[in-house]
């Protein structure tokens, strides 16, 4: 055909396909390509088909890229297309060449290369997906559906372009120098077929990214569960204990397969990605993206575990979303069984959900079953999303980790660690919740709701109002190999049996799980809701000057570029000034009007429900919260007594917030943050050791004294335990009765001196205070199960002085004072409280 000919043809060519197509391109910035522009590039296609090389020509030229229907232009090349197809089609005909054989451009490629040693050619790997659907066995629709793992045929394709094109994904990988391994001294067919298997290898991880890994039909993967060994060894198991028939424990375990799998629909999939495009516009003003370059980096190679904070039944949506939206297969999701319900757990299932009761405790047999579905899925190679929080927070803060679903993983990854598995951890951010008054009303003792259809329904019913914009930043990835190399070198050659623990896997477990929600916390995105809660709320009335709020906002974020708390940290680029004219829009502040000028405030619902936000962000002023409160409280202090008296708090607040600086390297932290503090005008240095406050009647003082407030409830709750365990003395009380007692003490306390927070009385913040007086060796259990301690936990109340008010430690001090029998008649009142709520109906 004449070359203009050609040329009309591929023209209108083009423009009919794009009436029926439309792309994203991947990735985002094509400068992580690193393409040299002084090289010839030649692209690669895995198939032969003229849809694709049109779609790689139109792309190409909107990019700006060396064009793919272009010459090379290399007077060393006379190759008229910069492209070559590595394969042909899946069913050759009797007259057509072998859909293997080499492309002759590619051959002629390496030879030019070989024969000119100053030549390069940047060979450009660039991946076509018409939709991304799963193969699955037995099923007549994939042939009409979007691709898959199966090459497809011409007419395959066109009803592919007519019915998904306008979902095209267009990857163009990084460049692979054919000089790099012709430089490698090995003859030309050796050479050919090692970089042909190198693109062929490419392909097929980039197809497993975007679509998963082929779907065994669920029925074929229940089978192979119950025959696996271990699940066979709880069937005998079960035969023995329960006194019945090897046809009764199999049908036991095949219906605990079928309540836990998934069913995972390509369908289903889509109709949640069109049904959450159309949620998001209408439920929040957008969904920012932070590091998800590093989920790409990575899923090529590795089994992924993605492991995001839990705050929102939005979580799972909202990360299925994100992910299936960037070009990579959602994972399979861990869901508890009060999601199942029904309808919404089928449909939970069709887009990846597999459901786990709350507890496996003496049921071998569903533990067994749970296990190896685990183990399965994992070793096929799709990626997995589970919490370890184990629920949702109801306080905005990282709940301390469980370690039921990583231990799985970790026993799996034992058995078979052929593929790596890296773990994904993601912080999410609102700036409104949905379920946020339920929260309120959990913590201050309303039972809790179970999840139901109905439910559900009321929550559609908030789909009406405006809920702000929501942060998703992925954070530093943990490599399991890499972690149990340190824990237990030997841990390739070291055979574990499904039930052994050795404390060598108790340790990485343990590390794991802190080293998971540390590196959540260090991938934090403040949005202007935390902000403004954190000013807001460490003021008696929860109201301030507008001028006033405008530069303590602005102070903050300051502060935080000042010492950034990580690398991964995002901090919203609004101003102060923005960011209450945002509060105002999103009717979370109220504005009082005054001839000396506007205040801001909030009411105390909305207080008590921003609560939430400040906790998501506390970790990231903790520390200048400490020191700005022991120097406005003291006025004056030496550099080394600052050091020393947040060292002695630091164990407790790490504990807790998860901060990832060890005892030995948070003090180059805290000379970074004094220096911040100098140089803002915070403190004054006298000279080069002593430091003081400002003049109180200063401005700085005021911020001083504002930012001084967001740790004060911690060292009030430490205090209150510490004081109550001391009054009661070495070896009075338990653990758990502690717990129970200063639960009580602490809602007593928030109502005759307005400590408002619902988390101030949270259980689980006096459960880990005192396990890590136990984990530090402050405290000892004893054989009656008893807490001990000695001189060193007297001097951790003593040293309180130098940050709490007298006036608060009296009146601490005064309402732990109780009797033995008012403890006994108090914890038997609670105790009939919590019987009579687990009994009411839900």
């Amino acid at each position: 055909m004449p070359p203009l000919l050609s040329n009309f043809f591929l023209l209108l060519a083009r423009k009919l396909l794009y009436i029926f197509v439309r792309t994203t391109i991947l990735p985002e910035d094509l400068k992580q390509l690193q393409i040299d522009p002084d090289k010839p590039v030649c692209y690669v296609l895995q198939t032969r088909f003229l849809s694709n090389l049109l779609v790689l020509e139109t792309e190409t030229r909107k990019l700006g890229l060396p064009r793919a229907l272009k010459s090379m232009g290399s007077p060393q090349l006379r190759e008229n297309r910069s492209l070559f197809f590595l394969t042909r089609s899946d069913n050759p005909s009797p007259l057509q060449r072998n859909r293997f054989a080499y492309s002759s451009r590619f051959v002629r490629l390496l030879e030019a290369v070989r024969a000119n040693p100053g030549l390069d050619v940047q060979l450009v790997p660039v991946t076509i997906l018409w939709g991304r659907s799963p193969d699955k066995e037995n099923s007549i629709f994939k042939i009409l559906f979007a691709d898959s793992w199966a090459t497809p045929g011409v007419l395959k394709q066109v009803i592919t372009i007519l019915l998904h094109g306008r979902q095209t994904f267009v990857k163009f990988s990084a460049p692979v120098s054919m000089r790099g391994l012709v430089d490698e001294d090995q003859s030309p067919d050796i050479t050919l077929r090692k970089l042909s298997r190198v693109l062929r290898v490419h392909f097929r991880r980039q197809r497993e990214v975007a679509i998963g890994p082929d779907l065994s039909h669920r029925r074929i993967l229940l089978q192979a569960i119950l025959n696996a060994a271990p699940v066979q060894q709880a069937i005998a198991r079960e035969m023995e204990d329960k006194k019945i028939s090897r046809d009764k424990a199999s049908e036991r375990s095949l219906k605990y397969a079928r309540e836990i799998a998934a069913d995972y629909s390509y369908p289903v999939i889509r109709l949640f990605y069109l049904f959450l495009t159309w949620l998001w516009t209408r439920l929040y003003d957008g969904v920012d993206v932070h590091h998800f370059e590093r989920v790409r980096h990575v899923a090529q190679d590795h089994e992924i575990v993605y492991v995001p904070c839990h705050r929102s039944h939005i979580d799972y949506l909202l990360l299925s979303y994100v992910i299936f939206q960037r070009g990579l297969m959602t994972p399979h999701i861990a869901a508890g069984d009060n999601l199942n319900m029904p309808v919404v757990g089928a449909l939970m299932r069709g887009a990846g959900a597999f459901f786990l009761r709350r507890s496996f405790k003496g049921n071998f047999l569903y533990s067994a079953v749970f296990n190896e579905y685990l183990h399965q899925i994992t070793i096929k190679g799709y990626s997995i999303e589970y919490f370890i929080e184990g629920g949702r927070s109801r306080t905005g803060r990282l709940l301390s980790p469980r370690a039921g679903m990583l231990s799985m993983t970790l026993r799996g990854y034992l058995r078979d660690h052929t593929r790596p598995i890296v773990f994904i951890p993601a912080y999410i951010g609102y700036e409104k919740l949905m379920e946020g008054k339920t929260y309120v009303g959990e913590l201050a003792g309303k039972p809790k709701q179970k999840e139901t259809i109905w439910g559900v329904f009321a929550a559609v019913r908030k789909i009406k109002k405006t809920f702000g914009k929501v942060q998703l930043s992925f954070g530093e990835p943990i490599h399991l190999d890499q972690l149990l190399d340190s824990e237990f070198a030997a841990w390739r050659e070291t055979p574990v049996a499904d039930d052994q623990k050795t404390p060598w896997m108790n340790s990485t477990i343990e590390k794991l799980a802190t080293r998971i929600n540390t590196n959540i916390n260090a991938a934090a995105s403040v949005n202007p809701v935390n902000l403004l809660s954190m000013v807001l709320l460490s003021t008696p009335k929860h109201a301030m000057d507008e001028d006033a709020l405008v530069a303590q906002v602005d102070l903050y974020r300051r502060l935080l570029a000042r010492v950034p708390y990580s690398g991964e940290l995002v901090v919203t680029d609004m101003n102060g000034r923005d960011i209450v004219a945002y509060g105002e829009k999103l009717k979370l502040l109220h504005r009082i009007k005054h001839p000396l000028g506007d205040l801001i405030g909030v009411n105390d619902e909305q207080a008590m429900l921003l609560t939430y936000f400040r906790n998501n962000v506390l970790h990231l002023f903790i520390l200048p919260s400490l020191i700005a409160c022991l120097m406005q409280h003291n006025g004056e202090l030496t550099r080394g007594e600052i050091l020393r008296m947040v060292r002695s708090t630091y164990r407790f607040l790490q504990s807790e917030l998860f901060l990832p600086w060890c005892l030995e390297s948070v003090e180059g932290v805290i000379t970074q943050w004094l220096e911040a503090f100098v140089d803002s005008g915070l403190l004054i240095a006298r000279d080069d050791e002593h430091l003081i406050c400002a003049s109180p009647t200063s401005e700085a003082y005021a911020e001083l004294n504002v930012l001084a407030q967001a740790v004060r409830q911690n060292i009030e709750r430490y205090y209150m335990t510490v004081s109550l365990l001391t009054q009661l003395g070495s070896g009075r009380i338990s653990p758990k009765r502690l717990e129970d007692l200063c639960h009580l003490l602490a809602q007593r306390l928030s109502v005759l001196h307005e400590f408002s927070a619902p988390e101030f009385s949270d259980k689980a913040l006096f459960r880990n205070f005192v396990q890590t007086l136990v984990n530090t060796g402050v405290a000892t259990v004893d054989g009656r199960d008893h807490l001990r301690f000695d001189d060193q936990l007297i001097t951790i109340a003593a040293e309180s002085r130098l940050i709490l008010s007298a006036e608060t430690r009296h009146g601490i001090q005064q309402i732990t004072r109780i009797t033995d029998a008012e403890i006994e008649v108090a914890l038997a009142e609670k105790e009939k409280k919590e019987k009579r709520r687990d009994k009411a109906p839900a």
